[in-house]
């Protein structure tokens, strides 16, 4: 429920900037920007979600660059989120589902649990990426600046299991015998966004990111494909960068 809020907040947030730049800085479009700083720093809400394993991670957006051209900046990026889901038998690997049915067969036939029975590990997840690189930016508006980059990087998770019933348990004692699992895996993708211009050296900045990435390989039989969203204050600042 807190992860729902948090994302229609992010989504009406947008909106409700866009509409803003829409009734008054549109008629700037003719102009080029004066000022674009040497330097770049941003932080903001952010939300990542990734549908595959039903996990939505509300949280935290850092970046810091530096523009090595008008058109070119060279950066840092880091996210942090928190989120819970459940681990389904579905989302692990062949063997690890072969394995299940052979321990569940005997409780099925002492009419412990039903035939259909189907244990789900809750987990809590703790979420962290980190990235550094290029990103091309396009300065041609005064009121709004966009720009586009490849997301690489690595991503780091925590992931602590809650077992509700001894079943349930004896399960999670297979998936992660200290009943927390770490991994760090490299991810790949894609993104962009704008800035929106409030001042010379302050905007509103709204991003997406599309990646991949196979964390926890070992007992989830695919990997998964993440969604971040981000809103929130840029600052440029140093001397203006020239074409």
């Amino acid at each position: 429920m807190v992860s729902l809020r948090i994302r229609v907040m992010l989504r009406s947030g947008m909106r409700r900037i866009l509409l803003i730049w829409l009734a008054f800085g549109a008629s700037s479009l003719h102009g080029q920007a004066a000022y674009v700083g040497r330097f770049d720093l941003y932080g903001g809400a952010m939300f990542l979600e990734s549908p595959d394993i039903q996990l939505s991670e509300p949280g935290a957006h850092l970046q810091a660059g530096v523009r090595a051209r008008r058109w070119l900046s060279l950066g840092f990026d880091y996210s942090v989120s928190t989120g819970d889901t459940t681990i389904v038998p579905g989302y692990l690997t062949t063997a690890l589902q072969s394995e299940l049915a052979q321990q569940l067969a005997p409780l099925i036939l002492a009419g412990i649990v039903s035939s259909n029975y189907s244990p789900s590990v809750p987990i809590h997840s703790q979420t962290q990426t980190f990235a550094a690189g290029p990103q091309l930016d396009w300065h041609r508006w005064n009121s709004v600046s966009l720009f586009i980059r490849p997301s690489i990087g690595a991503i780091r998770e925590s992931a602590i299991l809650h077992p509700g019933d001894p079943i349930v348990a004896a399960v999670a004692a297979v998936l992660a015998p200290t009943g927390q699992k770490l991994d760090v895996v490299p991810f790949y993708g894609a993104g962009g966004g704008a800035t929106i211009r409030v001042t010379d050296h302050l905007g509103v900045r709204v991003q997406l990111d599309v990646v991949h990435n196979h964390l926890f390989s070992d007992i989830l039989q695919n990997g998964r494909n993440s969604v971040r969203v981000s809103i929130g204050p840029a600052f440029q600042f140093g001397s203006n960068v020239g074409k």
